[in-house]
């Protein structure tokens, strides 16, 4: 009956002009609150967003412009089709999603769909599980900074990066009949020059940045304001009676909806009271879901490509319940009293209290480190074509 009554335009402009009433009331409501909720969301940004992203998108539209990644991809074809039925040049977006963050994999995986390095049923396979939670966040803001532990943080990066392979191992079964066979977009892709590909990247990679700042301080303001008008409250009492059943209560479901919202927030409500098992699944579910705020990123890169969401927010879904699962396993396995990669722990204890200038310099090292190791890879795969080459001349 609720599906038929949305299915028509009338009714649905009508909930959405009551949406947007509340949203202008509640801002006249609580306008100090909501400019404190707007300044957190700006430090953040400034303190996270800006230093983690920015490096790498610019790494990644350099990687794809200057054809990196179809050498890569020649050199990687036996390894990403077996695995995920798609393209070797696909590797660059999966190795980028797993260290840049959010959304660097799924603007990756765009970049090469546009570029004609990839079909657009191979794009899809590939947004399912690309757009990963980049270790720094995971290891040092979710482990040191919510948990206290950075073992914590090693265990729920080990689950969040299994489920993320286990989703990729799912979806290579997506349109299988097609076989990657439709056209490519630009299948006479030309690398750029580099002044050319680089000044493009920086100016793109600035917009793409303030695109994601933007989501991410609205974001931040909407839960605030859900939570004092008494609307997110509200929610979490239904759905804590409707998962009473699997020991929900509100304070859980309130938890659950704030990190299904946006993913920073919704972190931090996990630092509170409550077995650890229990927050660790439910962080990991939330890592592995991503919050609305980042799937609103992704649509924003995504609009007008023709290319369809629906395998990014079944794979993100898939994503967050797998990596619940295997951080439960893992906690049964590896008791946190016993040292799990102790040295690595000691290393990212101070990651969650970095300022801004030296979160830029880390990021920005590991994003050379990584361009390094593209071009060390596209180099190797030139050499090894050249002599092909060269002994079939011969």
């Amino acid at each position: 009956m609720l599906s038929k009554l949305l299915s028509r335009q009338g009714v649905r402009d009508l909930f959405l002009g009551l949406a947007l009433l509340c949203a202008t009331l509640s801002l006249m409501l609580y306008p100090q609150d909501s400019m404190s909720a707007a300044r957190e969301g700006l430090m953040l940004c400034y303190n996270v967003i800006i230093p983690s992203l920015f490096p790498f998108f610019v790494l990644s539209a350099l990687v794809v412009d200057l054809g990196l990644a179809g050498y890569i991809g020649r050199a990687l074809e036996g390894f990403m089709r077996p695995l995920f039925n798609v393209p070797g040049a696909c590797a660059s977006a999966f190795v980028l999603g797993f260290v840049g963050g959010y959304p660097v994999g799924a603007r990756t995986a765009l970049s090469l769909y546009q570029k004609g390095m990839c079909t657009k049923t191979e794009a899809e396979r590939l947004l399912s599980f690309c757009n990963n939670s980049g270790p720094a966040f995971i290891l040092g803001v979710v482990g040191a900074g919510v948990f206290a532990s950075s073992r914590v943080g090693v265990l729920l990066y080990l689950a969040h990066a299994a489920a993320s392979i286990c989703v990729g191992l799912f979806f290579r079964f997506y349109r299988r009949g097609k076989k990657g066979r439709e056209a490519r977009v630009s299948p006479k892709f030309e690398a750029e020059r580099f002044t050319t590909a680089f000044t493009g990247a920086v100016k793109n990679s600035f917009l793409s940045t303030l695109n994601i700042c933007a989501f991410v301080v609205f974001f931040t303001v909407v839960i605030r304001l859900l939570f004092l008008s008494g609307a997110l409250p509200a929610l979490a009492r239904l759905l804590g009676v409707l998962l009473s059943p699997l020991g929900f209560t509100q304070e859980w479901a309130e938890r659950l909806l704030t990190g299904a919202i946006e993913l920073s927030s919704g972190v931090w409500t996990l630092s509170g009271a409550g077995g650890m098992a229990g927050r660790m699944s439910m962080a990991a579910f939330m890592l592995g879901w991503a919050g609305l705020s980042v799937h609103c990123q992704v649509l924003s890169f995504l609009g007008g490509s023709g290319l369809s969401v629906r395998t990014y927010i079944a794979g993100k879904f898939l994503h967050g319940g797998l990596a619940a699962l295997f951080t439960a396993l893992l906690v049964r396995l590896f008791p946190l009293k016993e040292p799990v990669a102790a040295y690595l722990a000691e290393q990212v204890e101070g990651i969650a209290g970095i300022d801004f200038s030296t979160a830029l310099t880390i990021s920005t090292a590991a994003a050379w480190v990584m361009w390094l190791l593209f071009f060390g890879a596209a180099a190797a795969a030139v050499r090894k074509t050249s002599r092909k080459r060269k002994h079939a001349v011969v």
